[in-house]
């Protein structure tokens, strides 16, 4: 059903040309933490490959939530930049979205120089420090910055935020089980643990409205033992749905601080990880790099047996995530009554891919799943098999 997938579609205020969406992948591209001409060259190649929406991430709502010091945090001297970067994919046609948040535990103390927060005191696995309780005080400083971060976007031209309440960032560490050992209003059950999420989504409704569709990519499972499950993320979906203050969920699982790899299945590229970083991690990941780096086999639409319980319990715009690269597998996407569907790997090697389906139903991606793209973000994401997106030197 390719007219399906290409048709215009509502998403919240929005119509998009089509139903694909740039799932959010740190670019690499930010390294004053501002908006650059990378960047944007970027976003632009990817709405020109016919993407009816690409989203533009990570953009930290404070200076401590990033998950290391060149992501862009959203502050008054990055709106020149985010104007520019929002008029650039418009001429092409697409929309833009920010993926807004708070990287928690997720962030790289080291690097921002200020400590990571996190629903409860721990050790990280990433940085070999003590994570920092968030205390009320955090938690209503982030709540007010992810509104005004949200505002600023509108400002600047975007057409929708989304906000990350998964991977075990800050929001999603307090839906944890395995990392939210609270006893405070903030711990126990469900309805406590995921008090924070939904008090961001109803702060950012209320501040831009209708002005700007409101997302928000949550995990139906964080696939690790003792942390979130599939049971409790559907009960924080429906918790959602019925509090009002969002257009659409996308569908994500896995947790980038204890099993990043239950998200991108495929090979498990420790090697190109360990380069990545400095010395003690990088020994780290040398000797442990595969109790952490879990491979995980690719198969087409990899999340859709997950997803599927989602789609018959909500009622709300839900985007498709995971394998989803040609056309039977958008199809099935589509079939199965999701409204969206993400790519994001295959987008690297080929940013013209919906173009090109669009053209010939019969056509492949080139990606391969060997996901040693995934090391790259810290200097430039792009795909190690493809003359696209290759960095310019530093």
């Amino acid at each position: 059903m390719p007219e399906a997938v290409f048709a215009p579609a509502r998403l919240g205020p929005l119509t998009l040309r089509n139903r694909i969406v740039k799932a959010a992948t740190f670019e690499g591209r930010t390294p004053k933490a501002l908006v650059s001409d990378e960047l944007i060259a970027f976003h632009r190649a990817i709405a020109a490959g016919g993407v009816g929406m690409t989203t533009v991430a990570y953009c930290a709502v404070a200076p401590e939530g990033r998950t290391e010091r060149r992501q862009i945090h959203m502050r008054p001297e990055a709106a020149e930049g985010l104007r520019r970067l929002a008029e650039a994919v418009h001429a092409e046609g697409a929309a833009i979205s920010a993926q807004l948040g708070h990287a928690g535990p997720v962030a790289d103390a080291r690097s921002n120089r200020m400590p990571a927060l996190s629903a409860s005191r721990r050790l990280s696995p990433l940085t070999f420090q003590f994570l920092t309780e968030a205390s009320e005080d955090d938690i209503a400083r982030v709540t007010r910055a992810h509104a005004d971060a949200a505002e600023l976007a509108a400002d600047c031209g975007f057409d929708a935020v989304e906000l990350h309440f998964g991977h075990n960032y800050l929001a999603s560490s307090f839906l944890s089980p395995r990392l939210n050992k609270r006893k405070d209003a903030r711990g126990g059950p469900l309805v406590n643990r995921a008090s924070v999420a939904r008090g961001i989504a109803e702060a950012v409704k209320a501040r831009v409205g209708d002005r700007i569709a409101v997302l928000a990519k949550i995990n139906m499972s964080d696939g690790v033992r003792g942390g979130l499950t599939e049971e409790e993320g559907l009960a924080f979906a429906l918790l959602l749905e019925a509090d009002g203050h969002l257009d659409a969920l996308e569908l994500t699982a896995g947790s980038s601080l204890l099993n990043p790899m239950y998200l991108f299945r495929g090979d498990a590229p420790v090697k190109e990880f360990a380069g990545s970083f400095r010395q003690p991690v990088k020994a780290g990941l040398r000797v442990f790099g595969r109790f952490f780096l879990h491979a995980y086999p690719y198969e087409v639409a990899y999340l859709l047996p997950m997803a599927r319980r989602f789609r018959a319990e909500l009622s709300m715009p839900l985007i498709l995530l995971g394998g989803l690269t040609d056309m039977p597998s958008l199809d099935l996407a589509m079939a199965e009554g999701f409204e969206f569907a993400a790519m994001g790997r295959a987008l690297l090697m080929e940013p013209d891919l919906p173009l090109r389906l669009q053209k010939d139903a019969t056509a492949a991606s080139a990606c391969v799943h060997c996901n040693r793209c995934m090391p790259t973000i810290y200097r430039g994401t792009h795909c190690p098999l493809s003359d696209v997106f290759q960095p310019a030197p530093r």
